[in-house]
């Protein structure tokens, strides 16, 4: 299932109070009398997918001009993916757009039931709709979408040297930003080996130990206060066990009141079962305090005053203390630091290997794209060719006999994503004249009828789903209004087609004819829009003929128009 516009309301713009399109998914002409409104439907459709806002079209009386469309698109598509990432809903497949144009210029969108930017209308209208008008930017006409649309007219031809050169863009692309990080950041990366190379031997000079700074410092305090610390343990000591110099002395150890408790304690403890088991305490208690006082002496004898030893920490401290302040907040720290810097120095110092490296694979590739891009060019010329002819032969059946398309391929200085060509479709008007832009070289009603030219010919190539014509039949008639006709109806066998036209040999090749009707009421004039049964059609199409619609001769004619129409299919 294709995308496309199944319905249309508009409100309050130019004579148009309200009405309602309801469209087939092939060919669809609106028609109605001069200023009834027609182009109003062109307009609303513009606006619809982002087209300019023009206040000075908003029906007078009116504060706003509303346009609301329902389209029925592909469930997990393109389009209702971009709806969902910008927060919208698509109901079972149907999206719902609006556009509100106020009186005072200010404009508002909705998509999915969702305010959005109106220039998302106009992103989304990419993937959805050609609107083709004097008054409308031509989609064509953007020199991308003539590439891309060549390419796809191309054919298979294109795709596997397209899908060559892709792979070999990207690549190179790359490499070409690898190679241009390591030279234009040479002199940085040299500086930041200096630094690396720098802390490495610095540190390496040192020589830190895991957990080596909190042991000196441990062992500073100690040296530093190394008489404190002695007299401490031997004052201990002596508590304990009293002091072996003197023995004459008067004074009591801890040790000897334990013993005289235990004394006094075992002499009574035959009579209380509960004191006697005091007795074994206090007997533990002189063992442990004994042990005590042997290890109090044993650190005092270690404890030694060593100025050499304490003025080595110190430095040793002050060596490691500049590392940790440089490279990490102790020693373990300062030694990661420097296996990290090790590796990224490794590869700091094989950039030149990975230059040359890259250079010569830089070199190889750009042989590559270059003989890919011409195979590219080989191709699009030959399809250029084969399109200029096709066009030209469809704009001589459009009474534009003496106009001539060409693709014009022209070399870009340097390789892009799809290669070196850049496209442009040119129109010489005149066998003597220039071709020039399509833009430069075409009136607007002949603007429309090579537009026509184009769709029809890239026909299946292009994927836009609804084209919208107005004014693509200006300035004809006869037998090149059928085929403009004809023409349309064959778009629309591949695509959804709108087409607004005064011409009934153009109306009678639709699938669905609306006609946009004109009432007065005073001085106020409102139109609405009509789909027509087959009767409607020969009156309507007999009215465009004849300017009358019971004229005998003119719905005979329409009865033959609308049977050549259905003859044709």
């Amino acid at each position: 299932m294709r995308p496309r516009v199944e319905e249309v309301r508009i409100q309050g713009l130019g004579v148009i109070d309200e009405a309602v399109l309801e469209l087939s998914p092939g060919f669809n002409v609106v028609t109605g009398e001069t200023g009834a409104g027609k182009t109003m439907v062109v307009t609303g459709l513009g606006l619809l997918f982002g087209g300019r806002a023009d206040p000075s079209r908003i029906r007078p009386g009116a504060d706003k001009a509303t346009v609301e469309g329902r389209l029925v698109i592909e469930t997990g598509g393109r389009v209702a993916q971009q709806v969902e990432d910008l927060g919208g809903d698509v109901d079972d497949g149907e999206l719902l757009i609006s556009r509100t144009v106020s009186a005072e210029g200010r404009s508002r969108a909705w998509l999915g039931g969702r305010s959005v930017p109106v220039g998302t209308l106009t992103y989304l209208a990419d993937d959805l709709v050609a609107v083709h008008g004097q008054m409308d930017q031509q989609r064509l006409l953007q020199p991308a979408r003539q590439r891309a649309a060549l390419d796809r007219y191309a054919g298979n031809g294109l795709v596997k040297p397209l899908r060559a050169y892709t792979q070999a863009y990207k690549r190179h692309k790359q490499v070409s930003a690898l190679l241009d990080e390591l030279t234009t950041r040479a002199r940085e990366r040299a500086h930041e080996a200096d630094r690396l190379r720098f802390g490495l031997e610095e540190i390496e000079k040192v020589d830190p130990k895991p957990g080596e700074d909190v042991e000196l410092r441990g062992e500073e305090e100690r040296l530093s206060h190394a008489d404190a610390l002695r007299g401490a343990a031997t004052g201990a000591h002596t508590a304990l066990l009293g002091d072996p110099m003197e023995a004459a002395s008067d004074a009591r150890d801890v040790i000897s009141l334990l013993g005289e408790a235990r004394a006094a304690v075992e002499a009574a403890g035959d009579f209380d079962a509960q004191l006697a088991g005091m007795a074994e305490r206090l007997a533990e208690a002189g063992y442990l305090i004994s042990d005590v006082a042997t290890d109090l002496a044993a650190y005092a004898e270690s404890i030694e005053a060593d100025p050499a030893r304490l003025a080595a920490v110190q430095e040793r401290r002050s060596l490691l203390s500049g590392l940790i302040r440089k490279y990490g907040e102790d020693s373990a720290g300062v030694l990661a630091w420097a296996r990290e810097a090790a590796a990224r120095l490794a590869d700091l110092e094989g950039d030149d290997d990975r230059i040359e490296e890259l250079t010569r694979e830089q070199e190889e590739l750009t042989a590559q794209l270059t003989e890919l891009a011409a195979k590219l060019t080989v191709v699009r010329e030959a399809a250029a060719e084969r399109f200029g002819r096709a066009v030209t032969e469809e704009l001589t059946a459009l009474a534009m006999p003496h106009a001539r398309v060409v693709v014009q391929l022209t070399q870009a200085a340097d390789f892009g994503p799809e290669g070196v060509d850049e496209v442009e479709l040119r129109m010489a008007a005149h066998p003597a004249a220039p071709p020039l832009p399509l833009n430069k070289g075409a009136s607007g009603g002949e603007l429309s009828r090579v537009m026509l030219a184009i769709e029809v010919v890239f026909a299946g190539a292009d994927p836009v789903p609804t084209f919208v014509f107005d004014e693509v039949d200006a300035g004809v008639g006869g037998k090149a209004a059928v085929e403009i006709g004809r023409r349309l109806a064959r778009l629309a066998r591949t695509a959804q087609v709108v087409v607004v036209t005064h011409l009934p040999q153009v109306a009678a090749f639709a699938d669905q004819h609306l006609v946009v009707e004109k009432a007065g009421d005073g001085s106020v004039v409102r139109s609405g829009v009509l789909a027509l049964d087959h009767e409607g059609r020969v009156r309507e199409l007999s009215r465009m003929l004849a300017g009358l619609e019971d004229s005998e001769l003119g719905r005979a004619h329409a009865e033959e128009l609308l049977g050549l129409a259905a003859a044709d299919r």
